[in-house]
C-alpha cells in the first residue's frame, strides 16, 4: 500500500478551489471539474447529492476531529489576509506554550486550518530573545543537537 493523499469533502468546488489557491497559495496539479489534487498532496472532492459520502457524512457527534497544518514565514501579514478575507476564526494569531506563533481558523466547509511558523524561525526567534539553546530545548522538547543543529551551534 502507498499513501496518495488527503481528501476534504466540500460542498462548493470553485469557492473552496479560490480559497485554497488565493488565500493559502496552494497550486492546482489536477483539476477533474468536481475533483482537484494540489501539488502540496491535498485534494478536493465536491460531494454529490446521491454519492455515499453525502448520505452518511458527517456522523453525528464526531465533529471535526482533524486539522490541516501549514507553515508560513510572515506571520503577521497571513493574519491581516485572513481578517480581510473574513474567515471564521478557531484562535487568532497567538504563541504557543513552545514559543510557536500560530494561527487556526476555518474554510468555507468548516474544515479547521493551522498555520504556523517554520520550526527554524520560531527556534531562532527564540534565541534573538536571549533564550539559551538549554533553555529553548526545555521551552520546545527538541532534541538539544536538533536546537543546535538550527543555531549552528554543533
Amino acid at each position: 500500500m502507498k499513501y496518495h493523499s488527503a481528501v476534504l469533502f466540500v460542498t462548493a468546488i470553485e469557492t473552496s478551489t479560490k480559497f485554497y489557491t488565493q488565500l493559502l497559495g496552494l497550486k492546482v496539479a489536477d483539476d477533474f471539474g468536481n475533483n482537484l489534487a494540489f501539488e502540496q498532496g491535498l485534494s478536493l472532492w465536491q460531494v454529490q447529492g446521491s454519492h455515499e459520502i453525502a448520505k452518511n457524512l458527517p456522523v453525528p457527534g464526531l465533529g471535526n476531529r482533524f486539522e490541516l497544518c501549514f507553515e508560513h514565514e510572515d506571520m503577521d501579514d497571513l493574519y491581516e489576509q485572513l481578517k480581510s478575507a473574513k474567515v471564521k476564526f478557531f484562535q487568532h494569531l497567538n504563541e504557543e506554550t513552545w514559543g510557536q506563533r500560530t494561527v487556526r481558523f476555518f474554510d468555507p466547509d468548516g474544515h479547521l486550518i493551522e498555520v504556523g511558523e517554520p520550526m527554524e524561525l520560531f527556534v531562532r526567534n527564540l534565541a534573538q530573545r536571549g533564550l539559551s539553546e538549554t533553555e529553548i530545548h526545555k521551552k520546545t522538547g527538541m532534541p538539544i543537537v536538533t536546537v543546535n543543529e538550527i543555531l549552528n551551534l554543533k
